[in-house]
């Protein structure tokens, strides 16, 4: 009769039910850990010193240089990259050449992409119907990886700028 009594006790589902319950949190929070992809966040290879992130800047001032800016479209239809003046116009950039565009998701990297433009009539096109109802980061480089534009494209529109990293003087 005194086992009936404890089972009724509210307490005693407390002490069961926290333990029980920290350790499903436990192996949730080990699954989100698991599936976000590695520890960074950014595409670029960095190196880290004494806790310090750094990264190559380069290739952003070669393309500030060069004085190179993109519009990036996407729709149903696929993704077109349309060069805006400098290198594109010049020549410094190959009009035949292949170009690689990285769209990184900011939170869930298991959806970022690598996609390579082709050479097109005004610039450059890749059949890839991509996703608007998240943003994208976007990284353009050539196959030589010698300049870098970047760029976000917000969730819903079809288009974004794509400049270099560093401020231009």
């Amino acid at each position: 009769m005194s086992l009936a009594v404890k089972s009724r006790n509210p307490v005693m589902w407390l002490v069961i039910g926290l333990p029980l319950l920290s350790i499903v949190a436990g192996v949730g929070l080990v699954v989100v850990a698991v599936r976000s992809g590695g520890d960074d966040v950014v595409i670029d290879t960095v190196q880290r010193t004494a806790q310090i992130q750094t990264t190559e800047l380069g290739p952003d001032a070669r393309a500030r240089a060069m004085k190179l800016s993109a519009v990036l479209h996407a729709d149903a239809k696929g993704i077109d990259l349309l060069p805006v003046g400098g290198g594109f116009s010049n020549g410094d950039v190959p009009r035949d050449a292949p170009l690689t565009i990285t769209l990184s998701h900011p939170s869930d990297a298991w959806l970022d992409q690598t996609i390579e433009l082709r050479p097109g009539e005004l610039g450059w096109h890749a059949d890839v119907a991509l996703p608007l109802e998240h943003d994208w980061l976007l990284q353009l480089t050539p196959t030589d990886t010698q300049w870098r534009l970047r760029g976000r494209l917000v969730a819903g529109q079809n288009a974004a700028h794509l400049g270099p990293a560093i401020a231009g003087e």
